[in-house]
């Protein structure tokens, strides 16, 4: 979901998912990475493996934290769970405003690694975004409603359209998926463990480009911010020079 939502237009385009769905292969080397956060050090400052700088600073509202907990060989971070109450606990990973998170009309991929439980979903949440539908340009990977479906978003710098593609699978089952979505020219398409699970067309000149921060886990630390209830890891940007 998205603040001041209403000031958008949705794209509506179908989902297209291929009759035998395809393999696609794994997120590149962290070398090739434009970012890539692991969570492997300390909480309080995220180092970006990339090599590339784009530290992450936590930012919380009512006493919102992210705990790390064991994942394969090392660990991943777990937010708040699903808050129900009048003021919940919020938290959000960002860093700072960088040029070199802007795709600009260039092809660009991101996903993470997720882990959801089925009774942790809610109208939206967000996994990872830069930029505002409304107000700037946008790239996001969110969880929808109640059955958890990601979805992949890319909002143009002049023209406030959403252009989405929506998995056909749900990951809200308490077990890792690895979510990755990808723009490679006029395709959008969102794969989950490796499988194309939907894609749908873009203007070949959609152009994502402002000066907001890369925000992991929610769109920021405040009262609606679309907070993600489950666990990250892996979380990463590549975008193609």
């Amino acid at each position: 979901m998205q603040s001041r939502m209403s000031a958008a237009v949705l794209a509506l385009v179908p989902v297209v998912v291929p009759p035998a769905p395809t393999r696609a292969g794994d997120p590149p080397m962290v070398s090739e990475m434009t970012a890539h956060y692991g969570f492997n050090g300390r909480s309080s400052s995220i180092i970006d493996e990339s090599g590339n700088g784009h530290t992450l600073r936590v930012i919380s509202y009512q006493g919102g934290r992210v705990r790390a907990v064991a994942h394969g060989p090392g660990t991943a971070l777990a937010f708040p769970g699903k808050c129900t109450r009048r003021v919940c606990p919020h938290v959000a990973l960002q860093s700072g405003d960088s040029a070199d998170l802007n795709p600009g009309v260039r092809d660009i991929a991101f996903g993470a690694d997720v882990l959801l439980p089925p009774g942790q979903t809610s109208r939206g949440q967000n996994v990872l975004q830069k930029g505002y539908s409304a107000t700037s340009s946008q790239y996001k990977l969110q969880i929808d409603g109640t059955a958890g479906h990601p979805s992949c978003v890319l909002v143009d710098v002049v023209r406030p359209i959403i252009w989405m593609v929506r998995s056909s699978v749900t990951i809200a089952d308490g077990v890792w998926h690895r979510v990755r979505c990808q723009r490679t020219g006029t395709r959008l398409e969102i794969h989950v463990d490796g499988v194309l699970r939907g894609r749908t067309a873009v203007p070949a000149d959609l152009n994502v480009s402002n000066d907001l921060p890369l925000s992991i886990g929610a769109k920021g630390a405040y009262r609606d911010n679309d907070q993600f209830n489950g666990t990250l890891d892996n979380v990463w940007v590549r975008i193609t020079r």
